[in-house]
């Protein structure tokens, strides 16, 4: 008989590398109070210093079908940059930049979506922290792209260093209210209607 493949949301937390196994002393999935099947890993990854979602499942299909899909399936960042950004930088990284790639060449990087956010705990509860005392801007950017540490290098091509990275959602998937570190299981069929449903702006 045929096992059902499972499918998994985590809120990954700061400082946590997307992967069960390492050569280094890093805190893993492994350690998070929950005990998934053998054989899951994690779809895509966040870097060790990013935040919120990431999809985990048993399905080896999927990361094919996820990020080789047409169109592409949006993500939805909540990004905490350095300093108070001025309309002109703004308009800036509306409009594209210029970010160099792993190739090492340079490719122009355009954001399917970008807003200014004066609240962002409307849009995650855990967007607070010390650096908030610091002058600061707080952006919601949607990509259809996955270049290697994409917002990051965006934010700094207009001279805005990266504080904070959450990614709140992919596709119709949110992270809602989830806690850092807790995780939840989808049903396949709900798993694979949110990521082909006609995507939406993550619910405030």
């Amino acid at each position: 008989m045929k096992i059902p493949h499972r499918y998994f949301l985590l809120n990954k937390p700061y400082n946590m590398v997307s992967q069960f196994v390492s050569s280094h002393d890093v805190p893993l999935l492994g350690d998070l109070d929950f005990k998934f099947p053998a054989g899951t890993h994690a779809i895509g990854r966040l870097d060790k210093t990013s935040e919120g979602l990431l999809l985990l499942t048993t399905d080896k299909t999927v990361t094919r079908k996820l990020f080789l899909a047409e169109p592409a399936h949006k993500r939805t960042y909540l990004v905490m940059v350095q300093n108070k950004m001025t309309a002109k930088t703004f308009q800036q990284l509306q409009q594209g930049v210029s970010i160099q790639i792993k190739t090492g060449e340079y490719y122009i990087a355009k954001p399917e979506a970008v807003q200014m956010i004066p609240n962002p705990v409307m849009f995650y509860k855990y967007a607070t922290g010390t650096a908030d005392i610091y002058p600061h801007t707080w952006l919601l950017i949607t990509l259809t792209e996955g270049k290697f540490r994409q917002v990051r290098k965006m934010v700094l091509a207009v001279k805005h260093r990266c504080l904070r990275l959450i990614r709140i959602s992919i596709s119709n998937i949110l992270l809602g209210d989830m806690k850092p570190g807790e995780v939840r299981e989808i049903g396949e069929n709900e798993f694979y209607k949110l990521l082909h449903e006609e995507e939406k702006t993550p619910a405030r």
